[in-house]
């Protein structure tokens, strides 16, 4: 018999609990009430291949967590945003819409855990995982995510992940220094948030597929958290992203070495970055 990973952690305790939620006939209720009240219905159960009137925590994770199939393109960022409205409300169908997002960030969330064990030595994955999870709900029901332009994923993963940071960062010194004040300092090292960010941004590139270098430069950062949401939400493949990341960057991979490496053509590769490019600009343009 084969153990589960995280089991009895934290995280297979998440599982185990969104397991007996989808099963709740009460819960079902609710959530095809609020997808219907949204006008969200009908797209979430094309995503999950459901019935409308038939809706649970399940499907909405289908489609906040689109396949490789595309169905949920263009949609994960509407329900997650609807969710966060009604997760910073009060009762206890507000802490279902958290328990919801939670969940659906649980893979972000072993990630950032994973990043966070090897800087902030001391502590164990599952001391680090439970803090991480804590900060991705708080975070949820801060009310702040829904309201900023842009990605709400990517907003929600990067919140948390300062609330984490600012929690190590005062365990770790004696007379518990704010994280945030030394961000603030005039000397140009990296900060522990720098140094963090940079891990977690690097840890979910490598889990995407697009085969980084560990590089610190903030604007290379940005693109790759960029490159990661893309191919984790299926706007971009595993292999668009890497036309996109191994060209724009300090050290560029030429485009025959690139394409040797991917087994085309260089002129092939050239067209795939062009497609990937234009796709990626495509998904970060707002919707009306």
């Amino acid at each position: 018999m084969t153990t589960p990973s995280f089991s009895p952690g934290i995280f297979g305790r998440l599982d185990a609990d969104w397991a007996l939620l989808c099963v709740d006939e009460s819960v079902r209720a609710a959530v095809t009430g609020w997808l219907a009240a949204d006008r969200l219905a009908p797209a979430v159960a094309a995503a999950a291949g459901s019935w409308a009137w038939d809706l649970g925590p399940e499907q909405v994770l289908a489609a906040l967590r689109p396949g490789r199939n595309g169905l949920g393109d263009g949609l994960s960022d509407e329900v997650l945003r609807a969710l966060l409205r009604r997760a910073c409300g009060a009762g206890g169908l507000a802490g279902l819409a958290a328990r919801i997002v939670l969940q659906t960030m649980v893979p972000a969330a072993v990630r950032l855990a994973r990043s966070q064990v090897r800087p902030f030595g001391g502590r164990s994955f599952e001391d680090v995982a439970q803090v991480v999870v804590a900060a991705l709900y708080e975070t949820t029901v801060s009310g702040r995510i829904h309201t900023r332009p842009g990605r709400p994923a990517a907003n929600l993963v990067l919140d948390a992940l300062s609330r984490a940071c600012r929690e190590f960062g005062a365990d770790r010194e004696p007379l518990g220094a704010d994280v945030a004040a030394v961000e603030t300092r005039s000397d140009a090292s990296p900060s522990p948030f720098d140094h963090a960010h940079a891990l977690t941004v690097h840890a979910a590139a490598t889990a995407a597929g697009l085969d980084t270098e560990e590089e610190t430069d903030r604007s290379r950062l940005e693109l790759l958290e960029l490159l990661v949401d893309a191919v984790e939400s299926g706007v971009l493949s595993p292999a668009d992203g890497r036309a996109i990341a191994w060209h724009y960057s300090d050290s560029p991979v030429s485009d025959a070495q690139a394409a040797a490496l991917a087994g085309t053509t260089p002129g092939a590769w050239q067209r795939r970055r062009s497609r990937a490019v234009h796709a990626l600009k495509a998904s970060l343009r707002p919707t009306a």
